[in-house]
């Protein structure tokens, strides 16, 4: 077994703060069903760390709410805020074959509809509006581009390449 805690894992969600005195938390979910979150436990941390046990206990605005073994006090919460919560990759669905999950995608190169190499996903980005690609090209230059299948006709995981059909610069 590796030593990296997060290979063979997928970020799930992450901890957000604490809710309450008593170790609540509040927990950002990127499930589909958010509370499916809790489903794919022992969820592990970056440094290692594992949570067996989550109780999802209710909701707020943007986050669930919840009971995790081993947080019992809010600056035990509070430490944690902004923490990755990753699961095995072998406890998550199958996807269909034009959905991906962000850590298949990070990594690979991108090319134009004509083959020119354009970078590599550094991140995939959601700011409510839909994915977007952020692809680090030469020499530190950054191209967002929208995950749409207009504008990413390809993704192909076994080949690991992305083609990208980027608008004419009018410029």
């Amino acid at each position: 077994m590796s030593d990296d805690p997060t290979k063979g894992r997928i970020v799930v969600g992450s901890l957000a703060g604490a809710f309450g005195v008593r170790g609540e938390v509040r927990l950002k979910s990127f499930c589909a069903e958010p509370a499916d979150l809790a489903g794919y436990v022992p969820l592990y941390t970056p440094d290692g760390r594992v949570f067996r046990d989550i109780r999802i206990i209710g909701q707020t605005q943007g986050s669930l709410t919840a009971r995790i073994e081993g947080i019992s006090s809010k600056e035990e919460a509070d430490a944690l805020r902004g923490t990755p919560l990753l699961a095995d990759r072998s406890r998550l669905p199958a996807l269909p074959d034009d959905e991906f999950y962000h850590a298949d995608l990070i990594g690979l190169p991108v090319q134009d509809a004509g083959g020119a190499p354009l970078g590599i996903v550094r991140a995939v980005l959601n700011h409510g509006a839909g994915d977007i690609l952020e692809v680090g090209g030469p020499r530190g230059s950054t191209l967002l581009i929208p995950f749409t299948q207009a504008a990413v006709p390809l993704v192909d995981l076994a080949a690991r390449r992305i083609v990208a059909d980027l608008p004419e610069d009018d410029g």
